[in-house]
């Protein structure tokens, strides 16, 4: 009997609908299942694009599975929060292998073997998905590809069109307010890692030497693995101090204590202000940037043991770029 009111009796909880259902479409090839589990008038957000409609997910997934058609997706944790009298949300942590066997939008086959996360914050209520956020380390993806994220982003400015025509990553201008508007659960876990974040976006670096346990392992964008506190004051420094007056946002929260796992906790933010600081994104150029990023971590009995970071660097540098004329 499954704990889920509303939806298919053969999923015993929500984890095991979000992995079922991603394991059904990508690798079983029920793509047509789209149809049936994500709404037709569904909104989609990534760093790169806004996109609506059940339509242009099912076009999406075609053309990733034809220029990666070995394409798995792994399933490393399901961080959710809800209820079945409004809706469900998790935050899908994936490790996704691949081969780049075919032309498509990151050009001609080379035959090498990738490796990267996406994390895909998912809302659903009887049986399907009506709104989500998703980031893909693309800095990962680009870098095995043998191509530098800022000639990536330049590349795809000129592709698209250029500047004026180009697709526009996302901004707070060009963001559809979904259905799903909660702001996630209360558990004291998640409450713990916004504070830790919140404290470091507040200049409080030092957070990372009291709630970080000294030997961390860190999973970063670009497919960076770091360990313990200088990697993560590093990272973290690197990105505020890029966009030091940005507005640093926590948009969703979820704690979970389950278990037979560690306490983990799913946050989805973001800094929106001027790239005017030396970081982690270089020469400071003044464009505006929205840096959307969702982020996991797990805590042991010294502080925070794992991180798992994402956001889209080449979004990044394609709004850097555009404001300096592409």
């Amino acid at each position: 009997m499954t704990d889920l009111p509303g939806f298919d009796s053969r999923w015993k909880d929500f984890p095991d609908y979000i992995i079922g259902i991603t394991h059904e479409i990508w690798e079983q090839r029920q793509i047509h299942t789209l149809h049936h589990y994500y709404s037709d008038d569904i909104i989609v957000r990534s760093p790169a694009s806004v996109v609506t409609g059940n339509q242009g997910v099912i076009g999406a997934t075609m053309s990733t599975l034809s220029e990666f058609p070995d394409r798995t997706l792994l399933g490393e944790d399901v961080i959710w929060c809800g209820n079945p009298d409004d809706a469900w949300l998790s935050s899908h942590r994936i490790y996704s292998t691949a081969t780049h066997s075919n032309v498509g939008v990151y050009g001609a086959p080379t035959g090498k073997k990738l490796g990267y996360r996406i994390i895909a914050d998912c809302a659903a209520r009887d049986n399907q998905i009506f709104d989500e956020w998703l980031i893909r380390d693309q800095g990962a993806i680009v870098r095995q590809l043998g191509i530098d994220p800022i000639d990536y982003a330049r590349d795809a400015i000129e592709a698209e069109g250029g500047p004026e025509s180009c697709v526009k990553p996302l901004t707070p201008h060009n963001d559809i307010q979904g259905p799903y508007v909660s702001s996630g659960n209360d558990h004291p876990v998640g409450e713990r890692y916004a504070d830790i974040l919140t404290r470091i976006m507040n200049a409080e670096v030092s957070a990372v030497s009291t709630e970080y346990d000294r030997g961390c392992q860190l999973e970063l964008p670009g497919g960076v693995t770091g360990h313990s506190h200088g990697d993560a004051d590093q990272f973290w420094m690197g990105l505020r101090a890029s966009f030091p007056t940005a507005t640093f946002k926590i948009h969703h929260t979820i704690g979970r204590d389950d278990s037979g796992m560690a306490d983990r906790a799913a946050l989805r933010w973001s800094l929106h202000g001027k790239h005017e600081g030396w970081g982690a994104f270089g020469r400071p150029t003044q464009a505006e940037v929205y840096v959307l990023g969702i982020s996991h971590a797990e805590f042991g009995p010294w502080g925070l043991r794992r991180e798992y970071v994402l956001f889209d660097e080449t979004a990044v540098w394609k709004q850097i770029l555009l404001h300096q004329g592409g």
